[in-house]
């Protein structure tokens, strides 16, 4: 067995490396910095990241096998795509664009909600001693690097306020405050509104799957996986926000709003990794029932990963194609050359309406990857 460090403070994982230049886009504090070479370097990942490379070593001496793995190639790429977004922008037509960045932004500051989940002692949950391993320190740092990362911390803003900021440096400060009220309207969310943590227990309580499983333990593993997979999809985003915001004959800012897209990419890879390193380390263990019953890891975290990525890749592709068809119709609602956009914008892409004008996703297999 290798000699490796597994045990950590939460100081040490939610150390910063010491940068020389910080992060300030668009007169904004962006968390992460620069080394004296121009390299980007993450908040947070000082001992976090070569924590994560431990703990996966570990785990793969101790029990034989690699985390857990869903490839990106699982989910369908970005809903416009490039090709179709640089039609929007052509023609002038950039609402749709500037509220898919503010959705964006939004959703990832909802994601440090996960800071409420975590438990201070997750060994009572387990038969087998989770001692030096991410599972341990979820609760001591872990999940706290995670929310900070998402929503900012202190004077430093975090991916929410980020999106914003390539949003309103590609298209000009495009938005008020008014306008952005009436966008979180539309997205089901209350300008301002904050992660509410008893009205998600609320919630969840009504679609559980395990009904002798802590329920705080089990909300808390819905939430790694449904986030794992939202992370893990998000690297189509990334790739299509930053080819659309490089675009400078196209949106303002020389490019800058691209640069901030790909510091954002490099901020979520620890996200992935320790989501699918302690979802693997729950796995390999084996539960204790709140009536003392016994459950094998593989009973509690298949089941659970496979009805997350179902959906996934129905129920939230369909919203998100939904959602994007809504905003552009809305945009182009009016235009007398409204039918022939339309008619190019479905097009350039793989998702058609039907004879009805209604688009649809072709919905990929539900089936279990990476165990």
């Amino acid at each position: 067995m290798s000699n490796l460090q597994l045990s950590y403070t939460r100081e040490e994982l939610l150390a910063t490396d010491d940068v020389d230049q910080p992060l300030v886009m668009n007169g904004v504090r962006c968390h992460g910095g620069f080394l004296a070479d121009g390299t980007y370097v993450s908040p947070r990942t000082k001992n976090r990241l070569p924590a994560l490379q431990n703990w996966q070593q570990h785990h793969a001496e101790t029990f034989g096998e690699p985390v857990l793995h869903a490839p990106l190639e699982t989910w369908p790429a970005n809903y416009p795509n490039v090709a179709q977004a640089k039609l929007l922008l052509r023609h002038g037509i950039r609402e749709p664009m500037i509220v898919q960045l503010t959705r964006i932004g939004t959703v990832e500051g909802f994601g440090a909600m996960i800071r409420f989940l975590a438990p201070d002692d997750v060994q009572k949950f387990f038969v087998e001693d989770v001692r030096g391993t991410a599972t341990e320190h979820l609760g001591k740092g872990l999940v706290e690097a995670h929310a900070r990362d998402e929503s900012g911390f202190r004077d430093e803003a975090g991916h929410d306020r980020m999106w914003y900021v390539c949003r309103d440096i590609a298209f000009e400060n495009p938005v008020t405050e008014d306008q952005s009220s009436e966008m979180m309207s539309r997205l089901g969310i209350a300008f301002g509104s904050t992660p509410d943590p008893s009205a998600a227990r609320d919630r969840f309580a009504g679609r559980r799957q395990f009904s002798d499983i802590d329920m705080g333990l089990e909300m808390l593993i819905s939430t790694m996986l449904r986030v794992l997979f939202v992370e893990i999809k998000a690297f189509h985003v990334f790739s299509w926000a930053e080819e659309v915001l490089s675009d400078t004959d196209l949106v303002a800012g020389e490019g800058a709003a691209a640069e901030i897209v790909r510091h954002i990419a490099a901020d979520e890879t620890p996200h992935v990794e320790y989501l699918r390193t302690s979802l693997s380390e729950m796995r390999a263990r084996t539960f204790i029932g709140e009536s003392g019953r016994k459950y094998a890891g593989t009973d509690v975290i298949d089941p659970m990963w496979d009805a997350s990525l179902r959906e996934s890749l129905d129920v939230l592709e369909q919203q998100n194609v939904a959602f994007v068809v809504d905003e552009i119709e809305r945009a182009i609602e009016g235009r007398p050359n409204r039918t022939d956009l339309l008619e190019e914008f479905h097009a350039l892409g793989d998702i058609h309406p039907d004879t009805q004008g209604k688009v649809h996703v072709s919905v990929a297999s539900g089936d279990a990857v990476g165990y």
